[in-house]
């Protein structure tokens, strides 16, 4: 008898990744993808898996909280983690990548995938069925309102902001000098450093500076994120906030002069050729005019061309501990599975890694079979055992780390000992749980994808 189709809906990292999952399971799946007929904010192409913030996946180290779950979801047979991997570009000891090739290979790998059709257009309710919705923060307001009406909850609201993007050839090379933190990994980073009297004289600019007016209901609704502050909130915390934040000087030293860096500002390389750089930790809501008048205040970018300048736009996101299954399905509709922003995870390797688990489990349950729960002590398993069992009343989206992490056995004061231990107990763990996957699933899932 011929499967009914699963409907993903929302092509980004983590309906991309469900997609990919269902389909090599051997289950016919339709992805939903609204953009070019209409376009989110934030949105500016109408590839599937763009990335609209920054282009890097996080700390490539498996003993960083971001870099296991790297590992874990590439021995899982994720195709957003292996399409990170062939379009990565040079980012210290981060996992970045070209972003336009990346979300372009990703497109052409799921249209040309014989169970998948990709549909371009607008979904305005839930279908019937299995369906996994990957919307993301930006939800078109019709089907946020039928989701409302399913689960008889609002939303909760965050800001999100982006960084602007600079042409490498306006860049002062004679000021800005290429290197990575502590030398780590190739030197992938354009540093502009600043003297005591250029930090000041640009933080002072920086607090003062006219942002874009919210609306009315903005300001009533929503809160930034403390992972992602705009750099002129982080300047108005005090005079050495962003210091010990993205401008933080550690790790880094000028040879040229020998001088002591007071602060640095970093350019993270956004393409293979290295003709564009994101500016690391500059996400904003300063009106854009403002953007070029304070940003050519630092060395090495007073000639700055700006390709893309800093947006900022309300995130809106369920609350999962009321909604949500640690297998990523709705309570009131087991039918119904989310995964990524939508759901309250925060990165785009936890989006990866939620279309992972809701394509998973909606390829087994048109199979006859039971959803997983990834084990708690793997960092997938800890993210999505957190969102559906955290304090409803105070939820907000969680990235990887290691503190949702079941604790050790004994106290290790080391940190880097301890993430090494986390890291080593969470890759068995989930090794010995791909095994169970083999012996006890004979379709091609598992058979070729793992």
């Amino acid at each position: 008898m011929e499967k009914q189709p699963i409907q993903v809906i929302g092509g980004g990292l983590a309906g991309t990744e469900a997609a990919w999952q269902i389909a090599q399971a051997g289950v016919p799946v339709v992805l939903h993808e609204m953009r070019p007929k209409r376009f989110s904010p934030a949105h500016h192409t109408e590839h599937l898996a763009e990335l609209v913030c920054s282009n890097s996946f996080g700390a490539m180290a498996s003993d960083r909280a971001a870099g296991l779950l790297h590992e874990e979801l590439r021995q899982l047979g994720s195709i957003v983690i292996a399409k990170a991997d062939e379009h990565a570009v040079p980012a210290g000891g981060a996992l970045a990548v070209d972003r336009g090739q990346f979300s372009q290979d990703l497109t052409q790998t799921l249209d040309g995938h014989p169970l998948i059709e990709l549909r371009r257009g607008e979904v305005r309710s839930i279908p019937e069925g299995i369906v996994v919705l990957a919307t993301g923060p930006l939800t078109s307001p019709d089907l946020a309102e039928d989701l409302r009406g399913l689960t008889g909850m609002e939303y909760l609201s965050f800001f999100d902001a982006a960084s602007p993007i600079v042409v490498g050839e306006s860049i002062n090379h004679d000021k800005a000098f290429l290197a990575s933190r502590y030398d780590k990994g190739e030197a992938a980073y354009l540093n502009c450093p600043m003297n005591k009297e250029q930090y000041l004289r640009f933080w002072q600019e920086l607090c003062v500076a006219e942002q874009v007016e919210l609306k009315d209901f903005e300001r009533e609704t929503a809160k930034f994120f403390e992972a992602c502050l705009p750099i002129e909130e982080l300047a108005r915390r005090g005079e050495d906030t962003m210091r010990y934040g993205p401008l933080k000087p550690v790790g880094l030293s000028d040879s040229r002069t020998g001088e002591r860096l007071y602060a640095v500002v970093q350019l993270r390389q956004e393409d293979k050729a290295g003709q564009l750089w994101n500016m690391v930790g500059f996400q904003t809501n300063l009106r854009w005019s403002e953007q070029k008048r304070v940003f050519q205040m630092i060395p090495g970018l007073e000639n700055a061309e700006f390709v893309r300048l800093g947006v900022m736009h309300r995130n809106t996101f369920v609350n999962a501990p009321q909604l949500m299954l640690p297998t990523l399905q709705f309570k009131q509709r087991p039918t119904l599975l989310g995964a990524g922003q939508l759901i309250g995870t925060e990165s785009y390797t936890a989006a990866s890694a939620g279309g992972w688990l809701a394509g998973t489990n909606a390829a087994l349950m048109a199979l006859g079979k039971e959803p997983l729960t990834l084990p708690s002590t793997t960092m997938m398993g800890a993210l999505f055992q957190f969102i559906s069992s955290a304090s409803p009343k105070h939820f907000q989206p969680m990235p990887a780390n290691f503190g949702i992490l079941p604790e050790l056995g004994e106290k290790i004061k080391n940190k880097q000992e301890r993430y090494g231990r986390y890291r080593d107990r969470a890759l068995a763990e989930l090794g010995e749980f791909v095994k169970l996957l083999h012996s006890n699933s004979s379709n091609s899932h598992y058979e070729n994808g793992y």
